[in-house]
């Protein structure tokens, strides 16, 4: 599977992501042209669980803090109080697999931005490269 997060390509992954060498988001696309499925957990400033999706769809929603909305090809979570993007996702036609905007704390308390040309996690950023991970997990931060 290949996934583009924040102009940076992984291209033969295993769907999982791993961000500052935990897992915390898996995508699996059942069938060619979907439907999407993204699920990952969701932390606060104390590292402690306060969202859950699975199969992109809510399971675990405390304080109704997050709102998503979902196609068969996209996914789109919101945080209800400030309004932000937690995670945008797509499936392109061609297979690829694009995160195209986000937010959302790691368990370490450290927040993940992903915009159109990079992601960021505190000083580290990556943007424009493109990596074969030959069927390994794609590491964030």
């Amino acid at each position: 599977m290949d996934i583009e997060i924040g102009s940076n390509l992984y291209q033969n992954c295993d769907g999982t992501i791993e961000i500052e060498s935990i897992p915390q988001i898996e995508v699996a696309i059942p069938k060619p042209g979907g439907p999407l499925r993204i699920s990952c957990v969701l932390y606060d400033e104390s590292s402690r669980l306060v969202g859950k999706v699975v199969d992109s769809t809510l399971a675990f929603n405390e304080r109704r803090a997050y709102e998503l909305s979902r196609t068969p090809v996209s996914l789109l979570l919101k945080n209800v109080e400030t309004g932000n993007v937690v995670l945008q996702v797509e499936l392109q036609d061609s297979g690829r697999v694009v995160f195209k905007q986000g937010e959302l704390l790691t368990v370490k308390g450290h927040v993940l931005k992903i915009s159109p040309t990079e992601w960021r996690v505190e000083k580290r950023y990556s943007s424009g490269k493109t990596q074969d991970l030959k069927g390994k997990s794609v590491a964030i931060g």
